[in-house]
């Protein structure tokens, strides 16, 4: 299984291309550090799968029943969007301009590690997510979602 840890910041050129930071290259298992799915994430950011991490989630939803509209629904708004990603030949990887537009990404961008995938996220947004989120709210938080199975 894949795990990331960290946050990285990163810049994108004026074509929407990156680095992937040394300290996420490194965490990639060996000979897995080429292919990757581009995402829209769950909030206003994006999600860069490994191929080895989306493959799984991919299968996941191909059993999906086609005939509950929920399920159809789910599946339109998680795969738009996705897209596969490569390192060009000078290690930078490209986001499409639609999933540029969509996380709002402008020149600095924050890499954060998310279990086995990394969300890219503008570097302003980011930090406003936390400059809003207090220490109580995330021991809330972490009480309501980590303690859950233990009371």
């Amino acid at each position: 299984m894949i795990g990331f840890l960290g946050e990285f910041e990163a810049t994108l050129d004026a074509k929407g291309r990156f680095l992937l930071p040394a300290g996420l290259k490194k965490q990639l298992p060996e000979g897995e550090g080429n292919l990757f799915v581009i995402n829209r994430g769950f909030e206003e950011c994006l999600a860069l799968y490994p191929l080895k991490s989306w493959e799984p989630l991919f299968a996941e939803i191909n059993k999906l029943n086609e005939f509950d509209p929920k399920a159809r629904q789910f599946r339109r708004h998680f795969l738009n969007g996705a897209t596969h990603v490569e390192p060009d030949s000078a290690g930078r990887l490209l986001i499409p301009p639609n999933l540029k537009d969509h996380a709002g990404l402008q020149k600095d961008i924050v890499l954060v590690s998310a279990v086995n995938k990394i969300e890219i996220w503008d570097s302003s947004k980011y930090h406003q997510l936390f400059d809003s989120f207090s220490a109580d709210d995330f021991s809330v938080l972490a009480k309501d979602v980590m303690a859950k199975d233990k009371e």
